[in-house]
């Protein structure tokens, strides 16, 4: 008796609130009075609100995840068509150099860019084909659409152009309408110009005109474009005009070119340096280009 009144003081709590538990689920269950709906009604009440935050926040934090979710897939979808529209414009690039390699037989070799510096007056661009490739020090670089400047330097695997936007570059023209001759340089102040000097200013010289280079270029071979007439003016106390031209061959778009397997004469080449050097040319072409500096209107920069 001792033993099961133990056990009975230590498990009635337990019993005795199994026993309600029973009752209650039995009488909510058996019964739906009208007492009985309004008191459920009331619970609903009390406790709809608190459920509903709880909902908003749940459904708050899956909205972030799925924002961030979407964020990184964004990003993956722009870098894919970045490098479409890259591809793109390379596989266009290369379709021309191809249509272009078919209307010349100068031997040539293909070089990609694979450095540019443009943000000096002294720019230049390296491609990746060098002396194994038989690339020379003054051969032409020009792409489908026109120059793009003159190998300066070597290495086995590389070369280094001088680009037609570099101030030290000069390449003897003609425009092409009028067959008047002249000479294309950069003067260092806009990347989508170049200059053309000393054709006479009587000559008939229109926008949107053709440059090419001269049969008297030395480096070029003659016919290449190298850019069409924007606007065309003469300076004071000058007889020939200023000619600026919009480039054929941008150096900014510049990705894949053609190294001209030619080499000037040296016995030529050696003969007007030394002309050149003995006659002050450099030092007179020097003075006369800080003179047009100094002369040119402010309004046509």
């Amino acid at each position: 008796m001792a033993l099961a009144q133990q056990v009975w003081e230590r498990s009635r709590d337990y019993v005795v609130f199994g026993a309600l538990l029973l009752i209650g689920v039995v009488i909510f269950v058996s019964r739906n009075g009208p007492a009985l709906r309004a008191a459920r009604a009331a619970s609903l009440a009390i406790t709809a609100p608190v459920e509903s935050v709880f909902a908003r926040a749940d459904r708050f934090r899956q909205s972030l995840a799925e924002n961030e979710q979407l964020r990184a897939e964004t990003a993956d979808l722009a870098a894919d068509v970045a490098r479409l529209r890259e591809a793109s414009a390379e596989n266009a690039q290369l379709r021309a150099l191809l249509q272009f390699e078919d209307t010349t037989n100068v031997r040539r070799v293909v070089g990609r860019v694979v450095a540019k510096d443009i943000t000096e007056q002294t720019n230049l661009m390296t491609i990746d084909v060098g002396s194994r490739d038989s690339v020379e020090v003054g051969m032409p670089v020009i792409n489908e659409r026109g120059i793009v400047g003159r190998v300066v330097l070597t290495s086995d695997r590389y070369a280094v152009v001088m680009p037609h936007q570099n101030t030290q570059f000069r390449v003897p023209a003609s425009i092409e309408a009028l067959g008047r001759e002249g000479v294309v340089r950069w003067d260092g102040a806009s990347f989508d110009r170049l200059t053309m000097e000393y054709v006479v200013k009587t000559e008939p010289v229109e926008p949107g005109m053709l440059v090419v280079t001269s049969p008297f270029s030395g480096v070029f071979p003659a016919g290449i474009p190298v850019g069409r007439v924007d606007t065309a003016y003469a300076a004071a106390g000058r007889n020939d005009y200023v000619i600026h031209l919009e480039p054929a061959a941008p150096i900014s778009e510049v990705g894949y070119v053609y190294v001209l397997l030619t080499r000037p004469d040296p016995e030529q080449a050696i003969l007007e340096a030394a002309a050149r050097d003995s006659l002050g040319i450099e030092r007179q072409q020097a003075e006369l280009e800080a003179r047009l500096q100094a002369t040119t209107p402010a309004d046509d920069e």
